[in-house]
């Protein structure tokens, strides 16, 4: 049985046993580039929740990574290989994927990146104080049901990592979207109402026994859920 796990770096197990999110953050690991740090992978929800099923994990997900991103490797993946099952938690809404000069750039509201083109930082200028949130969620609500329904063949299960989608025109999921409009639902917010700290209270990531805590939680679901049968 294979799983596949995409989403950012909730789903990358970033910080979870360390203080890195990719694996270049480690000078042993350099040559691994942005993928998840190994150390914190093999704690992840994904890694556990693959041992939880006898799977065997496929990781694709990535630190700081926009949805556009998340559909764009699924899909890529998703052209030489099937999985028997597939989890994404998606990120949140105004992150975007910018392609400049052949590369790929993750965008979000938390401000310039260093390592950005001058172009890029430009363009974010302009982008970041005209962003309409609620717009964004609509046009992620459409890009995340497109997938949905080009996994009607694959067993899949989605959920939100920190924060739901606030819209009136809500779709029925049936058993494939954990609670996508319940902000008490997400990743985050489940954890931090069983009272489980972030491993920095600086920042939103969460340590080895929340992972834990969200693979078991995930793997409930899974067996009780009609997208295993």
């Amino acid at each position: 049985m294979i799983l596949y796990v995409n989403g950012d770096s909730h789903s990358a197990g970033a910080e979870a046993v360390n203080s890195f999110a990719f694996a270049n953050d480690d000078p042993q690991y350099k040559y691994l580039g942005r993928v998840p740090h190994p150390g914190n992978l093999f704690v992840s929800y994904g890694n556990i929740l693959a041992k939880n099923l006898s799977a065997e994990l496929y990781c694709d997900a990535e630190s700081a990574s926009s949805n556009d991103r998340i559909i764009r490797t699924t899909k890529h993946y998703l052209e030489n290989n099937r999985p028997d099952l597939i989890v994404i938690g998606w990120s949140t809404w105004e992150r975007e994927e910018w392609l400049y000069e052949g590369q790929r750039w993750q965008i979000n509201a938390g401000g310039i990146g260093k390592d950005w083109p001058d172009a890029v930082k430009q363009q974010y200028k302009h982008w970041v104080t005209n962003i309409d949130h609620k717009q964004k969620q609509r046009e992620t609500q459409e890009k995340i049901y497109q997938l949905h329904q080009d996994l009607s063949n694959i067993p899949h299960l989605f959920f939100n990592t920190y924060s739901s989608l606030k819209l009136a025109d809500k779709i029925n999921w049936q058993a494939s979207y954990l609670n996508p409009y319940d902000d008490a639902q997400t990743y985050y917010n489940w954890l931090k109402d069983k009272n489980i700290k972030t491993v920095d209270p600086n920042n939103y990531h969460f340590g080895a026994d929340a992972h834990q805590m969200w693979a078991d939680h995930l793997t409930k679901i899974i067996n009780e859920s009609i997208i295993t049968k």
